[in-house]
Order: structure tokens, then sequence, then C-alpha cells
């Protein structure tokens, strides 16, 4: 089952999970869930990851799961092996692209300038992480967008539900959340309700964008 673009672009929020267990992850996918979320990456510096993605794959298809922390192609067969539907990285690799394009699989990668983010996008990228957006803020999409309408580009890094307006409103596409969501700590203590909660306070905040714009 390969990653449905026009399902994420409806409800265009990925959630990073780094560090999970295996005990808290059926709590953490259910979490999600139940918050509104149905994009997540289990990235693959955190213990035994292409267990968990075969894990959240065979049990939940109602979720796109993908890999996070991407590094090299063989890193991306072992993600496509075990059932992830897209590929995030924090940098361009012009091997994996030509991997994901080969493969049909979605591609994420993580580009800053103008000259990585045109290059990552001519390349095959399905949508370009500007990582780490906090260090540029919204304003920096807008700038982006100019000469490059066409990129679609997802913020990474700092966005929360006080800010989510401005960068979806400078033309960021996607937005992602993560460790103030999911910190190894609420997630190894098993504080799902909080991690529901805030999830929700997040979608609630995207929906909200485009409901006044629609």
């Amino acid at each position: 089952m390969g990653f449905d673009l026009s399902l994420f672009e409806s409800e265009p929020v990925l959630g990073i999970i780094r560090g999970v267990d295996e005990e808290s992850l059926e709590g953490v996918v259910e979490a999600s869930l139940a918050g509104g979320l149905r994009s997540l990456e289990i990235t693959l510096n955190t213990p035994n990851p292409f267990h968990l993605i075969k894990s959240i794959q065979s049990k939940y298809r109602q979720i796109q799961i993908g890999a996070g922390t991407v590094l090299t192609v063989d890193e991306a067969k072992k993600a496509a092996d075990s059932g992830a539907q897209f590929i995030v990285a924090p940098n361009f690799e012009e091997e994996i692209a030509a991997f994901c394009v080969k493969n049909k699989i979605a591609y994420f990668p993580g580009a800053l300038t103008p000259t990585e983010i045109q290059k990552a996008w001519k390349s095959g990228a399905t949508m370009v992480k500007v990582f780490p957006a906090s260090q540029m803020g919204p304003d920096y999409f807008k700038t982006i967008k100019g000469p490059f309408n066409d990129i679609k580009l997802m913020a990474v890094g700092g966005v929360n539900p006080a800010n989510i307006k401005d960068y979806l409103g400078a033309g960021a596409d996607a937005v992602a959340l993560g460790g103030s969501i999911f910190s190894v700590q609420r997630m190894k203590n098993q504080r799902f309700n909080e991690i529901q909660k805030d999830i929700e306070e997040f979608m609630f905040a995207v929906h909200r964008f485009y409901s006044k714009i629609t």
C-alpha cells in the first residue's frame, strides 16, 4: 500500500515519533488516531525501528506510516521492506531520492537554502522538509514560495498551535509535530491522554486555519 498524498494534503500534519519503546507503541498510536493524526514516522534512531514500523503497518491500516532520520540507501531499503510508505530525512541524498522514485515511495528530504530546496524537488521529492523551520521563521516560506511556488514545503521544527497559522499562511504545505508532544518521558510513562490532548489542540489549529480560507 503506497503513500496517499491527497489524503495527507487534506490533513497535512506529520507526527514524528522518536524513542518510543514497544510497550508504549500501541498507546502512542491510539492517542494519535484519537487526536486526529493519520500520518506518523518512526525515526531510525529509535530502538528496533523497523520492527515498530512493521508492527504499525500490519495493525493500523488507517495510519500512513513512514521512516524518519533515514540517512543511507540501505536504511531506506530496510524501511521499505518493513512497510514504510514514505521516507523522511534531515538532509537530501541523491541515492535515496533515486531509490524512492524508482520504487514509488514518497520522499521528504530536509533542505534549507533555495539551492538545496530546488535540487531536492527536482530529484523527485514528494515534499521538501524545511528544517529547522524555527531558525528561519514563517516569512522564509513566503520568500521561498516567491520564485518556487510549485515546490511543496513542510515546516519542521518549532511549529506549535500558536504559530501554525503563520507557517500555513506563509505558504507551508504541511507541518510536523514532534518531541514537544511525543516526548520520551511522556511515552515511557504512558501519559497517552496528554499526548492525545496536545495533538487535538494542534489539529484544531490546522483545521481552523483551513476553515477560514475556504
